[in-house]
């Protein structure tokens, strides 16, 4: 799901061109720099001096400047990688400027526990202004994912009751679990039909996932959110569908550029740029708004017939997914339920399809790690028979494996915030109200943060570290653990605290399930092991998706 942390910041990957600040032996001590990489500091000690704002290295003053050059060098679609070469270059913590948009950047666990000590009772990230515009200029209500203050606040309170608590999880779950059983009996029926056979009755076949895993997405999430299956396991999807998904990645790839040039003038001289973006967005509210509709719809038949709404998960056939459960409370305006379920949606297919990609990649070239996770998962699911909830609970390693391929492949790649009063990161001082971004590629693999952080193990997210990061999802306004030491800050692929991902819970459990069943169903293995290539458009891609060889079980 599109989470908090799906903000991000952008920048030249060659250093050297705009690169005005050089660290020299002096600052590099200064700094925490060292050759075996990037020692934190939090605070000034006895008697040393806070440094000013002005003194943190940065990439160039001239912010228009600096997007020129990132512009005229093709380097939106590389971000994660000059976040990570600026931190080696600069050290742990650094001030871009570029068009209309000023960060500091941070990627340190004791620098981001300090950012977040400061997010106030209302925490505040980087508004995203084309989105903000799209909505004012279509005069369509805004979600939680744009809102601030005490307005966000009530009403991520009332969201978290259907997505987010343990409750709302449960009742979930079972549809979850559905539609991973459908996909990997239509794709096991395709395996079997046109692979090769291996030995036996064992067939075996290759093929490129990412468009059956995007399918799976939409479908899983239009059962969790509307209540409703749209049937795209079947052999040709509707051309609605493929329209929808077509709308979402454009909506994505236009968003990166537009982040850094005023979207109000842009909108105003009708830029391509700006009207491909605002046309996405149409295409998404006009599919949303259809559905919604229907669910409304439904829900005034059974009440005028005297029913009062199936309930998620009931015995009756039906349910009325999460849409279906906010109409039914009647507590959000139904214009308020219309944006926040468009939101859900936009951010839920791309962004669970492509991790499940990569979890896929990795655990396909990594045959001794995939066998212990399918170990464990075959004897959860024979202990919990048939409770899916108890299942997910036995299989730590499950989740070890979602938590270690968002470490290294984040779907966002910034989580930010604007602290409320003065802090101090890295010996520096930083004035409230700052935008703070926290740079997740460099931070998942980062030497200082995680040992040997290029290997693939899910069993490094011990069930001490179970929470690590992941603050409190029941009640907006309660953070979590202080982190104190900095250690508990390593995995915000899905953001933090109050402010984390809405969806997280749907997400998390998505992305474990098909991947539980996928695990009983088929073997896993590539061609070649070498790693993939990245690249960004508002979310983290691969260059060209992976094939898989998927061999029965």
């Amino acid at each position: 799901m599109l989470s908090s942390a799906k903000l991000f910041h952008a920048a030249p990957t060659t250093s050297r061109t705009l690169c005005v600040s050089v660290a020299s032996p002096r600052a590099e001590e200064a700094l925490g720099l060292t050759h075996g990489g990037m020692v934190g500091r939090r605070k000034a000690g006895r008697g040393e001096r806070v440094r000013p704002f002005e003194e943190i290295p940065h990439t160039g003053s001239n912010g228009w400047v600096n997007l020129v050059r990132f512009w005229k060098a093709g380097k939106f679609s590389s971000m994660h990688k000059h976040m990570e070469e600026t931190f080696n270059t600069l050290g742990p913590i650094y001030r871009e400027h570029l068009g209309t948009l000023s960060t500091v950047n941070i990627l340190l666990p004791s620098d981001i526990g300090e950012l977040f000590r400061a997010e106030g009772f209302h925490p505040r990230r980087m508004t995203l202004e084309p989105w903000a515009t799209h909505r004012e200029t279509r005069q369509h209500c805004k979600g939680v994912f744009l809102k601030n203050g005490s307005e966000w606040r009530a009403d991520r309170l009332l969201l978290n009751r259907e997505v987010m608590i343990s409750a709302a999880v449960r009742r979930f779950l079972p549809l979850l679990d559905d539609v991973s059983r459908d996909f990997c009996r239509m794709l096991r029926t395709r395996v079997e039909a046109r692979g090769a056979v291996v030995e036996g009755d064992l067939c075996r076949m290759t093929l490129d996932p990412s468009p059956d895993l995007f399918r799976f997405a939409l479908e899983a999430s239009c059962h969790v959110l509307y209540g409703e299956r749209i049937g795209l396991f079947s052999s040709k999807p509707s051309r609605e569908v493929e329209q929808f998904i077509c709308a979402v990645e454009k909506m994505l790839a236009t968003t990166p550029p537009l982040l850094y040039l005023p979207s109000r003038l842009l909108h105003r001289l009708r830029a391509p740029l700006w009207t491909q973006h605002a046309t996405a967005w149409d295409y998404i509210f006009s599919h949303a708004q259809a559905r919604i509709e229907r669910g409304y719809e439904r829900l005034q038949s059974e009440r005028s017939g005297g029913a009062r709404g199936a309930v998620v998960g009931s015995g009756g056939g039906q349910c009325s997914g999460v849409l279906g459960q906010l109409l039914e409370k009647g507590q959000l305006s139904l214009e308020l339920i219309k944006a926040n379920i468009t939101e859900l949606m936009a951010g839920s297919v791309d962004t669970t399809a492509v991790p499940l990609q990569f979890a896929l990649f990795e655990l396909a070239r990594n045959p001794e790690v995939q066998e212990r996770v399918r170990e464990q998962v075959r004897s959860s699911w024979k202990r919990a028979a048939g409770d899916v909830h108890k299942a997910l609970q036995g299989a730590p390693l499950l989740k070890g494996t979602m938590r270690e391929t968002l470490r290294l492949y984040p779907v966002g790649i910034t989580v930010q915030r604007h602290p409320i009063r003065d802090i101090v990161l890295q010996n520096f001082h930083i004035p409230a109200e700052t935008l703070v971004q926290v740079c997740l590629y460099p931070l998942g693999r980062s030497s200082d943060v995680f040992p040997d952080p290029s290997r693939f193990d899910p069993s490094r997210w011990g069930r001490a570290e179970a929470g690590a990061g992941e603050g409190q999802a029941g009640q907006a306004g309660q953070g979590g653990q202080d982190g104190q030491d900095g250690g508990a800050f390593r995995s915000l692929a899905f953001g933090f605290g109050a402010r984390q991902c809405v969806g997280r819970r749907i997400a998390e459990n998505e992305i474990q399930l098909l991947l539980a069943h996928i695990l009983q169903n088929f073997r896993l293995s590539v061609v070649s092991t070498d790693d993939l290539n990245t690249t960004y458009t508002f979310i983290l891609l691969p260059e060209r998706p992976p094939s898989i060889t998927f061999t029965t079980l």
